[in-house]
């Protein structure tokens, strides 16, 4: 699936899309992996995802790794900029996260690309189209409508 936003509130509502589509499916557990350069837009779609289970506040985990949020799901959100190797990662409880019923969302996901679960769903996020443009694309091995 292939979408284009002109402003972060309308990455938002495609983050939103995505959360609506897997909670409205009953789909308990999901892992998110995304993708895109420093600035465009991860913790913005991650936000409107949480958004749509009822969660707000939602900030970039930069140093903590992870931040963990409780609404109609939960949602485990990492940022895996820092982290360097297999050592790092599971030393914050990743292995535990993923097995656990919820979200994981995982900013810079291309930094644990041994570690992505096989039926992932991939968000790689780009500059298009102006200072604010994006192209999102979503893919997933697992048919998805959103």
């Amino acid at each position: 699936m292939l979408f284009y936003t002109d402003s972060p509130e309308e990455t938002e509502k495609i983050g939103a899309r995505l959360a609506s589509a897997l909670d409205g499916r009953n789909i308990p557990r999901a892992f998110i992996a995304m993708r895109g350069e420093m600035g465009v837009g991860k913790t913005a779609f991650t936000r409107g995802f949480a958004l749509a289970l009822g969660v707000s506040g939602v900030k970039s985990p930069t140093y903590t790794i992870v931040n963990e949020y409780r609404g109609k799901r939960r949602i485990f959100h990492f940022d895996t900029y820092r982290i360097s190797d297999g050592d790092d990662l599971y030393s914050t409880g990743f292995d535990d996260y993923i097995e656990t019923d919820g979200y994981t969302v995982v900013e810079w996901s291309e930094n644990i690309e041994d570690y992505i679960p096989e039926d992932a769903i991939f968000v790689t996020i780009s500059r298009e189209g102006g200072e604010c443009g994006r192209r999102i694309e979503i893919t997933s091995k697992k048919e998805l409508e959103i």
